[in-house]
Formats: structure tokens, sequence, C-alpha cells
């Protein structure tokens, strides 16, 4: 079905049960989707020093790899790092978290993850504020002049997928709105008709 649907990329959780209060999965995991697709893997790390663990990754054959801001002290060697490895960078914020704090890394990024639900469980309902968080981050990019992608986790449904691509959303993560459909493949379809 993956394989099969109109979906460019997977967006894959990897939650450690200290930043997030759950656990989900990890290397391992990875390697076997790595070989069962072809497609994007878009690796959204919800752990405590990702740092340790980026090379990893990159082995397990993640193209995009995703750092919480709120987790990293050096975060612009984190990002280097991630670089450095052949992988494209990218960071999250929580919904607390206010966009400005990107303003001196945004730069270096290839899309930023804005978390439209508090991170760590699927099935959550949207949090409204985040259509003011991507227009401000859309704006602060404008002004770098570089093509940098916004990216929107969390609550996702073919309802307020509209509002968010004409907030500025690049990218929409679509868990349970996907896998609790009747036909996950139509209901992927009908999001990549959403301009």
């Amino acid at each position: 079905m993956i394989n099969e649907s109109e979906a460019d990329w997977l967006h894959l959780d990897v939650m450690d049960g200290r930043f997030v209060p759950n656990i989900s999965f990890g290397v391992p995991v990875i390697e076997h989707i790595r070989k069962a697709t072809k497609k994007i893997c878009d690796v959204h790390l919800m752990i405590e020093e990702p740092e340790k663990l980026t090379p990893a990754f990159k082995k397990a054959g993640a193209d995009i790899l995703i750092v919480h801001l709120e987790t990293c002290r050096n975060l612009h060697s984190n990002i280097q790092q991630i670089r450095l490895l052949g992988m494209k960078p990218a960071v999250a914020i929580n919904p607390h978290t206010p966009v400005e704090l990107l303003k001196d890394i945004l730069e270096d990024l290839y899309h930023v993850l804005i978390m439209s639900v508090n991170p760590g469980f699927g099935g959550q309902s949207f949090i409204p504020h985040t259509l003011e968080k991507v227009k401000e981050l859309k704006k602060m990019i404008s002004k770098t002049g570089r093509e940098i992608l916004i990216e929107v986790d969390g609550g996702i449904t073919l309802e307020n997928a509209p509002i968010l691509v004409q907030s500025g959303a690049d990218i929409l993560v679509a868990g349970s709105s996907i896998f609790q459909a009747k036909d996950p493949k139509e209901t992927i379809r009908l999001l990549k008709r959403i301009t």
C-alpha cells in the first residue's frame, strides 16, 4: 500500500520515552522500511541527545533527519553533523515553541517541522494557533530568499489541510486520518489534490 499510494514521503516517528512519554521504534525498523521502499524517509527524532544516534540513522537509510530544537544543546553542530553525513537537515518545534527561535539557524535547514499537536501520541486534535505559526515562519523564510519547506505534523485532516496549505505549509504529515480511513490510498490521493 505504501509503495502504491501517491504519498511522496514516509514520515517516521522515533520516540525514546524520555523527550516524549512514548516509545516507538528505532534503527532496525527504519532499516527494514528502507529495504521495502524507494520513497523518501523523513525521520523525525523525538529523542534526547540525537547527535549520538545520527550516524546510525544515516546508515539505516534516513534521507531527511529532523531533530527537535528543544532537545539540542548545540543545534548548529547537530545540523552540520546531519549535512556532513549526507542527509537533509530539518528542525522540529513543539506547539509552545516560538518560531522566532529558528532565526539564527533557518538558512541552514532543508525544512522546518511545526508540531500542531503535543508530540508523542497519534490521534490528537489539531491546535488552531499553528496556522499563525505557519504564516509567521513563511514570512521569515521569505526574508532569507531561500527555499526552505514548512512541514506540519499532527491532527491533519481533509478538512484542515486546505487552510494549512493556503497559510504556507508545503508538507503535511497525516497519520490517523490516513490509517483510520476506510480507503487509505484514496485519502492520500485526496490530500495530494489540495493546493
